[in-house]
């Protein structure tokens, strides 16, 4: 059994770009080719498989290898390339076994640990902040200003929850139509900020501006909000948070959240790694048994 890789621990970002050829060309084997933004990885090979192969994929596949520990995606991307390889190529028995077994390695552990729970990006801790505080996202109206990739992932997640109202605002009108129109957002200008504040129950900022962009004269007076300031430097006066009704995390916070559940994280790896090393020797046990099944009938 043939195992390469070169990922984020033992390479630098330049050493994988310039292997990126080296490992295309083995796509034209029969092995398992994955390849992700961190990782270049293939299996090849039949018969016993090493444990210190068993081991790595099934890390892999629980996101324990991953730079974000435990981090969803990546048992996706090795279930879509064991998938691709068994589609062109006829794989070896012990290649079929190793990556199944991984694909349910890695579903349990994230089952079990929860080594996948809690947001540890800027768009999901705000999503997360607002489903924790409880507000109905189908009912209530959501106003983001600034137009990026961070408050498109939020729109995304937002959408995926069940919100159905939300209002979009920027600098560049245009701009904002265009996204607006792409995501199923009404698209307010920045002028109408005040007017928009009268009616919004959760707001999210992000802009690049280097001024405040919510201010405090400028807030309805007795109106409930949270508010979630994702800029650098902050888009609302600080002095709105003291304002009763009003819920005002800043970056500062909404990174101290991030941590919590990065923290969180690390403390389940042992847990993790305890299923795995089971799952290991469940493995190399069915192993031993097949061959000596094949050596009596030989």
């Amino acid at each position: 059994m043939i195992h390469l890789h070169f990922t984020h621990r033992n390479t630098s970002l330049i050493e994988r770009e310039k292997g990126l050829h080296s490992f295309s060309s083995l796509s034209k084997r029969p092995g398992v080719l994955l390849q992700t933004c961190n990782r270049l990885e293939f299996y090849e090979g039949e018969g016993e498989i090493p444990v210190d192969t068993i081991r790595h994929l099934f890390r892999v596949v629980s996101g324990l290898e991953s730079h974000l520990i435990g981090e969803i995606a990546i048992q996706g991307q090795v279930k879509n390339a064991y998938i691709e390889a068994s589609g062109k190529f006829p794989l070896s028995k012990s290649l079929h076994q190793l990556f199944q077994t991984a694909l349910f390695v890695g579903k349990r552990v994230r089952t079990s640990s929860g080594i996948s729970k809690g947001a540890v990006s800027h768009s999901q801790a705000a999503t997360e902040i607002i489903a924790q505080s409880g507000l109905p996202l189908k009912n209530s109206i959501i106003s983001l200003i600034g137009i990026h990739k961070l408050n498109q992932d939020i729109i995304r997640f937002l959408t995926s929850k069940g919100a159905e109202t939300i209002f979009l605002a920027n600098k560049t009108y245009d701009k904002a139509k265009e996204i607006g129109d792409a995501m199923n957002c009404k698209v307010m200008r920045l002028d109408q900020l005040k007017e928009m504040l009268q009616f919004t129950d959760i707001l999210i900022s992000a802009t690049a501006a280097p001024h405040l962009i919510v201010k405090y004269d400028d807030f309805p007076q007795d109106k409930q909000m949270l508010i979630i300031d994702l800029a650098f430097p902050r888009d609302v006066d600080e002095r709105i948070g003291n304002l009763p009704g009003v819920n005002l995390f800043n970056l500062e916070s909404v990174e101290a959240f991030v941590q919590q559940n990065i923290d969180t994280r690390h403390s389940r790896i042992e847990q993790a790694e305890q299923i795995i090393e089971e799952e290991i020797q469940k493995f190399t046990l069915k192993q031993q048994q097949d061959a000596t099944r094949l050596f009596t009938i030989g």
